[in-house]
C-alpha cells in the first residue's frame, strides 16, 4: 500500500505496518536539516495506530519552543520537498504538505500547547487501548460511508467520539 491523497479526496486504506519505518525514514531526514531547531518529532494520526484504517498520508509533528521562532524551520523543510501553507486554518500551527497527491503532512506547534498534546495523547491512548481503535476505526468507516466524501462533515462526524476519548485519556494521566 502506497501513501498519496488527491487534495480534496476521502479514503481510507488498511493499516501498513511499513508506516512506521517510512516516518523513522523522513523523521531522520527531518532531524539532519532542523537540528537544535526543534524539540522532538512524532508520528501520530491513525497511520501511527497499528490495525486501524488511514487516509494514506504520513502525519508528523514537531514540536517547537516558540511558534514565531519556529519561522526559521520553514526553508530547512521547504528543502525537503514540502510545501508550507502557513497555519492553514489552526492558530499557532505551521503547516506543511509534500507531493501531489499528498504522502506527508507536517504540523509544527509550540510543545505548551494543547494541539501538541492533544496529538501524543489520543494517540498514545489509541495504541494503548486496541479496542477503542477498533471503535474508532468503525466510526470512520460509518462516516465515510454516511457522508460520501464530504471532508468537513466526516470531520465533524468524529469530533464528539474524539473528545470524549480525549476526556477519557486525560483522566487516566492525572
Amino acid at each position: 500500500m502506497g501513501l498519496g491523497l488527491a487534495d480534496g479526496e476521502l479514503k481510507f486504506v488498511e493499516y501498513d505496518p511499513k508506516w512506521p519505518d517510512l516516518f523513522a525514514q523522513e523523521k531522520q531526514k527531518l532531524e539532519a536539516a532542523l537540528g537544535d531547531r526543534v524539540l522532538d518529532i512524532q508520528h501520530i494520526g491513525s497511520t501511527a495506530i497499528p490495525g486501524i484504517i488511514a487516509k494514506p498520508i504520513l502525519d508528523l509533528s514537531i514540536a517547537v519552543a516558540n511558534f514565531e521562532i519556529a519561522q526559521n524551520c520553514i526553508e530547512p523543510i521547504t528543502s525537503l520537498g514540502y510545501q508550507y501553507l502557513g497555519e492553514y486554518g489552526i492558530p499557532r500551527r505551521h503547516y506543511f504538505i509534500k507531493n501531489q497527491p499528498r504522502t506527508h503532512q507536517i504540523h509544527i506547534f509550540e510543545s505548551s500547547s494543547w494541539d501538541w498534546q492533544r496529538h501524543l495523547l489520543l494517540r498514545d491512548y489509541f495504541r494503548k487501548y486496541s479496542q477503542k481503535a477498533q471503535e474508532y476505526a468503525d466510526l470512520k468507516r460509518q462516516l465515510y460511508q454516511e457522508y460520501e466524501g464530504d471532508r468537513a462533515a466526516y470531520q465533524a462526524g468524529k469530533d464528539e467520539f474524539l473528545t470524549q476519548i480525549e476526556a477519557l485519556a486525560k483522566s487516566m494521566i492525572k
